[in-house]
């Protein structure tokens, strides 16, 4: 997959200064520029359920990567054991060493949550942590590739992200890169209404 970046508060450059926040970063980036259409392609026909977007499909594939090389998946913030909800609201989606990655295709109302989950993992607490991370990325759909994708309309995207970040400045503390997917290059999802439910196909280009 190709993408574009934002980075807020020097991120890039603390990025390709810092060696071993340039080491994860590159896990992540040879993990995304190594999912080919056919590699989501195929994830998408094995789905169990009957889709309408890719979103599942490179969600699974950016876990699969990355836990090869050795993240954590689904890692909590905090030790104490009142913020250890199995909804994860107190958890990353990903986490190790020094960097925190959330990959937010969820609703747009949780923007700013997204956003401020790698802070706290980054800052000192009140609660006891459980990580301590120093950076964190956001991986998130450009509109181009909600709508090539078949993304629900709803879905927070690359654009959003990066203007929610200058209101929240002084909130977001941490360097924070803005991850944004752009479209498949060889097919396109279409949607047809099946009793009632929108149903995603591929569409080859």
């Amino acid at each position: 997959m190709e993408f574009i970046t934002y980075s807020h508060r020097h991120a890039h450059e603390i990025f390709v200064e810092d060696e071993n926040i340039n080491k994860l970063w590159s896990e992540l980036t040879d993990a995304l520029t190594n999912i080919t259409d056919k590699d989501i392609i195929d994830k998408f026909n094995t789905e169990h359920r009957k889709a309408k977007s890719i979103s599942q499909a490179i969600n699974e594939l950016i876990d699969e990567r990355l836990v090869d090389k050795g993240w954590e998946r689904q890692s909590f913030i905090f030790a104490d054991p009142d913020y250890s909800d199995n909804k994860g609201t107190w958890r990353l989606d990903f986490a190790k060493e020094d960097v925190a990655i959330e990959v937010a295709f969820n609703h747009g109302g949780n923007v700013s949550w997204n956003l401020i989950k790698p802070v706290l993992s980054s800052e000192l607490n009140h609660v006891q942590k459980a990580i301590q991370t120093k950076v964190g990325i956001i991986i998130a759909a450009t509109d181009e590739m909600k709508k090539a994708g078949g993304f629900d309309g709803a879905v927070g995207s690359y654009e959003k992200y990066v203007e929610y970040l200058k209101p929240l400045n002084n909130i977001l503390t941490t360097p924070l890169m803005i991850v944004g997917l752009l479209p498949p290059k060889t097919f396109e999802i279409v949607q047809e209404d099946i009793n009632g439910k929108k149903i995603g196909h591929i569409k080859e280009q």
